[in-house]
């Protein structure tokens, strides 16, 4: 089993910048590419990026040149970690990682809200 655990999330003004942290333990083996998802209120989860075990990157377009997937390989853990900047309010959502296939259960997500 694979569990997540997503860290990171807070209170930014247009522009800012946050850094989400995820990390990942347990059958770690089992896990190629992991992507970070957000969930907007009433609205079903979106793929925001991934990358692959060779630490290539994609990203919707919304984001892309604003935010930045990275993951640090351990023994017994990944970490993957969001870099997100120049945020704004419609960055405003939960987010989550997860298997590039949704196909672990979730973890808590973190709150990012994009506010004056």
């Amino acid at each position: 089993q694979v569990e997540f655990a997503e860290s990171g999330g807070g209170l930014v003004q247009p522009g800012g910048s946050l850094r989400l942290s995820c990390l990942a333990s347990g059958s770690i083996n089992t896990i190629k590419s992991l992507s970070w998802y957000r969930q907007f209120p009433g609205k079903r989860r979106e793929a925001v990026a991934h990358i692959t075990s060779g630490n290539n990157a994609h990203y919707i377009d919304s984001v892309e040149g604003r935010f930045t997937i990275s993951r640090v390989n351990a023994k017994n853990s990944v970490t993957v970690y969001l870099q997100m900047k120049n945020l704004q309010r419609e960055d405003t959502a939960v987010y989550f990682c997860n298997t590039i296939l949704a196909d672990r259960p979730w973890g808590p997500g973190t709150q990012v809200t994009v506010a004056s």
